[in-house]
């Protein structure tokens, strides 16, 4: 009798039609390998944080935060549903890869906020990561963090 671990499913990032294309969605994207720094130095930090902002202003998508802690970043973001969450991010991935010689682990992980709370709150709490890591003491201390004025809300 062969007892197997179960297998994570293999998630397909795909925004239903049923879903506003303006619903933001949190995303956490982590490089290989994890336990060191590889975006917070202001070489890397700089062009990742650049091309946000570049993709925001291009309306790719829109970036309410993005921020970068030592082996991951975080993003709040809405998708346009015809260019696709997927391809989109792994499109950037490329790039930055290119870029700055960072190594990303494959996929991301995503979560669609559902209201203007879920929002905020997750706003909080990506701002106050590197507060509860130690790395600075206030979140208006670090210098890693992406957030365009507010233009959907």
């Amino acid at each position: 009798m062969d007892i197997g671990f179960p297998t994570r499913k293999k998630l397909t990032h795909h925004i239903p039609p049923w879903v506003d294309e303006r619903s933001f969605y949190f995303v956490t994207i982590c490089t290989e390998p994890r336990g060191q720094n590889h975006l917070c130095n202001k070489n890397v930090g700089d062009v990742i944080l650049k091309a946000a902002s570049f993709y925001h202003e291009q309306c790719k998508w829109h970036c309410r935060l993005m921020l970068l802690m030592p082996d991951h970043l975080h993003g709040i973001i809405a998708f346009a549903r015809d260019l696709g969450m997927r391809s989109l991010l792994a499109s950037w991935k490329r790039y930055l890869t290119k870029q700055t010689a960072v190594q990303w682990q494959s996929g991301f992980f995503d979560h669609r906020l559902r209201d203007r709370f879920q929002v905020e709150e997750k706003m909080s709490y990506v701002l106050n990561n590197p507060v509860r890591a130690g790395l600075c003491k206030d979140v208006n201390d670090w210098p890693f963090v992406y957030r365009p004025m507010d233009r959907w809300l």
